[in-house]
């Protein structure tokens, strides 16, 4: 397998197919189909982006209630996301080829983005302390996967960035400087 030409738009994509990413392969040609919510039209545009700059020739949009479905049908999406499989992905094993490791670690900001994008989000955090109102900006990632999770861990760490679960399938990153430093990996959602 040769390495992606832009390892920082494939990297953000598989942190997408990871997420809200499906690969059907029955079909006469493989298509990758991600489910864009929407409510983010930046997204969609950025998902679109990465396909095209990763393999796709042509990017279709296929719009279902709630969502967007941007999809692209190519025969080696097969042999780029080899995560793909029958059933659930966190029913499965999800683990990195030897040739995809490398992308990730390089690219660790790139593929959260993807994680972020896909099933993240960041918010204003609202807590009362002693009768004391706190607003704090704070992301979340959640994915039922163990393996997932613990992609996004590897990356976060790569990064310095700190984190702690706060449910078996999900993290936070709240702490200040933690939350600046994703910021200028993730970006907003637009």
């Amino acid at each position: 397998m040769h390495a992606p030409t832009d390892p920082a738009a494939y990297a953000y994509l598989l942190g997408l197919y990871l997420g809200d990413g499906h690969l059907v392969t029955k079909a006469r040609v493989p298509v990758l189909r991600i489910a864009c919510s929407d409510c983010w039209p930046g997204l969609i545009e950025a998902c679109d982006d990465a396909m095209r700059a990763v393999l796709a020739e042509k990017v279709q949009r296929v719009a279902k209630p709630g969502c967007v479905n941007v999809q692209s049908y190519g025969k080696h999406w097969p042999c780029l996301l080899p995560q793909h499989g029958p059933g659930k992905k966190h029913e499965r094993p999800i683990v990195l080829a030897d040739w995809q490791r490398p992308i990730v670690e390089a690219q660790a900001g790139d593929f959260l983005r993807g994680l972020f994008h896909s099933d993240g989000c960041r918010f204003a955090n609202q807590v009362v302390v002693r009768g004391k109102r706190y607003v704090y900006p704070r992301y979340m990632f959640a994915n039922e996967s163990a393996d997932i999770m613990g992609l996004c861990q590897q990356a976060l760490d790569r990064l310095g960035i700190a984190w702690r679960m706060n449910r078996p399938n999900s993290l936070s990153v709240a702490r200040r400087e933690a939350v600046a430093a994703l910021d200028r990996h993730v970006g907003p959602k637009s």
